[in-house]
């Protein structure tokens, strides 16, 4: 079983139709956390599940584990206003991508190649199954004897679309953030109402809602909750964020709430992937993987996943007095994006298991079919995460797996990526 990182929010809890509790009591209770989660707790909510719910059809199905830790939670205070500069996007469609534009660490220099940050890599449409390979109570998926999926269902089709090769990094965000609190003062950059649309999809309208109806894209009362502030950054204390660069402008960006995931997207020339989008990619569409890079264990080197704390030297923090393990503190844990250079999905995008659990654009719902670029846009009251984390179990590495939060909390352990039109 993984060992027991350092714990979540109390008030963490694991979301579990009846039909997936059986599947998922074993892993939940034996990743991390089971205990921690049943405590009583603060104002934060964090989801976690695993059967054929999520966003509303799209999402996930086998679920992540009840595992991970975490003491930055936190809801941050809203403080936007609509004296702003309102703007569909920070870019025209061709520009380059604005948030790595003046180059420098963060922005021109991740990934192995020490490439541009903002490199966005095609993903062809398709239709896979959102719930596939259960876990058994060692948290590891159920395969056929061939090594195939299992337990297919909920099926999506999903269109063509770019995904951002890494996660948004420390170096990249400060750009946005610049934007939005101008150093003078000023007015700050607002997104426009109905911006951060699919606008490939439905001649423009988007995303087909789950219910009836197409994606609305950005809503001018949202405006309050963006409020990138060096105090709600801070989450409290373990974010990656830094007032000034540092060293760690090629981190992943956390203690990030939704609003601010979604603004930037918008702010950049893209859009927060749905939930069908992001695991299609992560489960290399119908090729249903076990994990994005396949069906090799990820081991402990962090060549394959940043998760469980092994990262740097394979030992994680709770290890044996006398054994190897340095990962005593969050920000040692986590590495640099595009680290895990084996763990590319079929797509070569980079962390979509382990690093940072990643916002999407879904509500947590019902999985419902049929789904053709879907999203459940009409739920709540927790937006859906996915990838799970560096401080997550090996469980919740599964494509399938998600959890979720109200999308004003802000967490040491949650970023994203942004999606692009093809």
């Amino acid at each position: 079983m993984p060992k027991a990182i350092i714990a979540r929010e109390a008030s963490w809890v694991i979301i579990t139709p009846a039909a997936a509790v059986v599947l998922w009591a074993g892993c939940s209770a034996g990743s991390n956390s089971a205990a921690e989660s049943s405590e009583a707790g603060t104002q934060d909510a964090t989801t976690s599940s695993s059967d054929g719910g999520s966003g509303g059809g799209s999402g996930s199905g086998s679920g992540s584990s009840g595992s991970s830790s975490g003491s930055g939670g936190g809801s941050g205070s809203g403080a936007g206003s609509d004296s702003g500069i309102r703007s569909d996007s920070g870019a025209d469609s061709d520009s380059p991508i604005q948030s790595c534009a003046p180059g420098g660490p963060g922005l021109s220099n991740c990934g192995s190649a020490a490439e541009s940050c903002c490199t966005t890599l095609e993903v062809p449409g398709g239709t896979y199954d959102r719930t596939y390979d259960p876990l058994d109570t060692y948290g590891n998926a159920t395969l056929t004897a061939d090594g195939g999926p299992t337990g297919e269902a909920d099926p999506a089709s999903v269109s063509g679309f770019r995904l951002d090769k890494y996660e948004v990094t420390v170096g990249r965000f400060r750009q946005f953030v610049n934007a939005v609190l101008p150093a003078d003062g000023g007015p700050g950059w607002i997104p426009s109402a109905g911006s951060g649309k699919h606008t490939h999809l439905n001649g423009g309208n988007g995303l087909n809602v789950v219910g009836g109806g197409y994606e609305p894209g950005w809503v001018t009362s949202d405006d309050t909750n963006l409020a990138p502030t060096d105090a709600n950054l801070a989450c409290p204390g373990d974010g990656t964020w830094t007032s000034t660069p540092a060293g760690q402008e090629t981190l992943p960006i956390s203690c990030v709430n939704w609003y601010e995931a979604y603004a930037f997207c918008i702010w950049d020339g893209g859009f927060l992937p749905s939930a069908a989008e992001w695991e299609y990619a992560a489960a290399g569409g119908s090729q249903q993987r076990e994990y994005p890079w396949g069906a090799t264990d990820p081991g402990t080197n962090s060549q394959y996943a940043i998760y469980d704390g092994y990262y740097p030297d394979g030992a994680p923090p709770d290890a044996a007095a006398g054994t190897p393990g340095t990962c005593n503190d969050y920000l040692t844990c986590l590495a640099p994006v595009g680290t895990a250079t084996l763990g590319a999905g079929l797509w070569d995008q980079l962390d979509l298991a382990g690093s940072m659990s990643e916002w999407n654009l879904d509500w947590y719902a019902a999985y419902v079919e049929p789904c053709t670029d879907c999203a459940n846009l009409a739920g709540g009251p927790y937006r859906l995460a996915w990838g799970g984390s560096f401080v997550d179990a090996r469980s919740a590495l599964h494509p399938a797996g998600f959890e979720g939060d109200t999308p004003s909390n802000r967490h040491f352990y949650f970023g994203f990526r942004c999606a692009r039109t093809p």
